[in-house]
């Protein structure tokens, strides 16, 4: 049953997750929307690439944090007791807001990232022996294709699989982390379409310009 202090932390989770980190470190510092250069996100990905390693990392560090956050009100605003199921469907509801304030986040219009860096602070929070496992998919992928969509593709389609396979205990679990696969999947759309088209973009490892 929601109460509204459960209904408030929703809300909060939403904002939280909100947080444009890319859009604020690329106006704030560089005087620039990262949303109207490369792949027109508002991700760590898109960061890196328009502007560099450093602002890609503090990005990135924000948007993994800020999905951890999310979760992580359940110990704060929440009326359930942490050792009891209820607890974690808390905790999956606050999932879920925490990845649609990133995808669609109030502050800035509504046009947020793909969701990647915070659905890690999230699966992190969640059960995080399998997050590791699927960051560990993410980077083996990223290392032998070059591409970080088909990487953060991989690594969201190996998360229900471990879960089920080595931590199946709980059944709302199992049902997020279907719903985890899915939504990397719908976000990356039209990154699929440009790797059926051969037109996706690898991953350079060597520095490149960045805007000035």
């Amino acid at each position: 049953m929601l109460t509204p202090v459960n209904l408030f932390g929703l809300l909060l989770a939403y904002l939280v997750g909100s947080i444009p980190s890319a859009v604020w470190v690329g106006r704030t510092f560089y005087g620039i929307d990262v949303r109207e250069y490369g792949s027109g996100n508002a991700g760590a990905t898109n960061t890196f690439r328009v502007l560099g390693k450093k602002p890609g990392i503090v990005v990135l560090i924000m948007d993994v944090l800020k999905g951890f956050a999310g979760v992580k009100l359940a110990y704060l605003v929440g009326d359930y007791d942490p050792a009891s199921p209820e607890f974690i469907d808390f905790e999956l509801a606050l999932s879920v807001c925490a990845l649609l304030g990133h995808i669609f986040p109030v502050y800035v219009g509504f046009r947020g990232g793909k969701g990647v860096a915070t659905m890690l602070g999230i699966l992190v929070a969640v059960h995080t022996p399998a997050a590791l496992i699927c960051a560990g998919v993410f980077l083996l992928s990223l290392l032998i294709t070059g591409y970080v969509s088909l990487s953060s593709m991989a690594a969201g389609l190996a998360f229900p699989v471990v879960i089920m396979v080595f931590y199946s205990t709980n059944s709302s679990i199992n049902i997020f982390s279907l719903a985890v696969a899915i939504m990397i999947l719908v976000t990356h759309q039209r990154n699929i379409e440009r790797l059926i088209a051969g037109e996706e973009s690898r991953v350079k490892w060597h520095p490149r310009n960045k805007i000035a």
